[in-house]
């Protein structure tokens, strides 16, 4: 089989790549290890940068996204016992951010990928990069007891934090920085009315905690825990009780419970591969860099990834132009340092560090003072919430 991209990994990185080359007339496949329904019972990520919608949109893919996501401007930040509100359209100058849950998204990459009779391989069994750094590469997998070979191109691996593609590259070649926090996020999906109609973040002495929603039906609640710590130790009923010990009484008071649909814990870290590139393969998304959930910045920083891959590809199919691929990682990489910067700063800004010192809780208190204080403060927070340009 020949194709001019192979994309390893199914999930919304790989899909949207895969869905913005086939609208330019450049030839895809995917491989994915995984079964479509296991792909599409992950629970991720929920707020979408103004830039990632408007890539849906320039995917084909928004229509039930613009219908049925929501617009926010503005979220909290619950402390000392009260609520304050950052304005994200007053600061980053009418910009906005969508909340749409992941789920509901690579759903809808999936049925554009059908629609366009996209090739998909689900259940692709060890999947292997070859000859990454000659003009020739292609990838094997395996399907029953044949093995298929793959020519191609280029090859992009988008297939996450433990997958094959990063792992292909030989490690003299390539920096790791990693960053793993001392605790993790307990996080519960109900089928419950939201609190609050925008995001709640609140810093208490207990620790983190976080009130989301994927729709007026469904939403999402977090609260800090030690890496210890287990789902099985956690009943809803223990859930319930110290989320609303960590948000104001106003908040706390107007919470709806219910069972749990989804629960589980997020060990939190930071991670950084340099550079994005060996030869012809290149890394997208999680397989290169990971944030901290805070501040929403890791779907969206994969988002900025297929954006400079797929404007790399279509200048060199389309234009002879290899500027875009010969500068991808360093393009890449400028913007995630900065999305890493943010959310180790909303990390640092509102979690409870179990070796901190006195003198860091000063730190973090005259933090959020000056925060609420200052114009300029909330306009950084603000652009870099919504997203930095591409």
């Amino acid at each position: 089989m020949k194709v001019q991209v192979c994309i390893i990994g199914g999930g919304p990185s790989g899909l949207m790549l895969s869905q913005l080359l086939h609208l330019q007339g450049i030839d895809t496949i995917i491989l994915e290890k995984s079964s479509r329904d296991y792909v599409l019972s992950r629970i991720r990520a929920g707020v979408l940068e103004h830039g990632f919608a408007k890539l849906m949109r320039e995917a084909q893919c928004g229509e039930r996204m613009d219908r049925e996501g929501e617009i926010h401007h503005g979220f909290y930040i619950a402390h000392d016992g009260k609520l304050d509100r950052v304005d994200l359209h007053k600061y980053s100058g009418g910009n906005s951010v969508m909340v749409y849950g992941q789920t509901e998204l690579t759903r809808d990459l999936y049925e554009a990928r059908d629609k366009l009779g996209g090739k998909v391989v689900h259940n692709a069994a060890d999947v292997t990069p070859h000859d990454i750094a000659s003009d020739k590469p292609y990838v094997t997998y395996r399907s029953g007891e044949e093995v298929i070979r793959v020519d191609c191109d280029y090859i992009i691996g988008a297939d996450g934090f433990h997958g094959v593609s990063r792992k292909s590259i030989p490690q003299d070649k390539i920096k790791e920085y990693e960053r793993v926090y001392p605790f993790g996020w307990l996080g519960v999906l109900s089928r419950t009315k939201p609190v609050s109609p925008e995001l709640i973040y609140a810093k208490h002495e207990r620790g983190f905690a976080l009130c989301s929603l994927r729709s007026q039906v469904l939403s999402r609640y977090y609260v800090q825990v030690p890496l210890t710590d287990k789902v099985e130790d956690w009943s809803d009923d223990a859930f319930w009780a110290e989320l609303k010990r960590r948000l104001p009484e106003e908040v706390a008071a107007k919470l709806i419970t219910g069972p749990s649909i989804e629960k589980s814990i997020a060990p939190l870290r930071s991670f950084v591969c340099e550079p994005m590139r060996y030869g012809r393969l290149f890394l997208a998304g999680d397989a290169a860099h990971i944030v901290p959930p805070t501040g929403a910045r890791g779907l969206n920083s994969a988002a900025s990834d297929i954006y400079y891959l797929y404007h790399a590809l279509l200048d060199h199919y389309k234009k002879g132009d290899d500027t875009g691929i010969d500068g991808y990682s360093q393009r890449a990489l400028a913007r995630i340092w900065k999305a890493q910067r943010f959310s180790w700063w909303m990390t640092t800004l509102l979690h409870r560090f179990p070796d901190r010192l006195p003198y860091e809780d000063k730190l973090q208190d005259t933090e959020f003072a000056y925060l609420f204080s200052s114009e300029a403060a909330q306009r950084s927070l603000a652009e870099n919430y919504v997203g930095l340009p591409f």
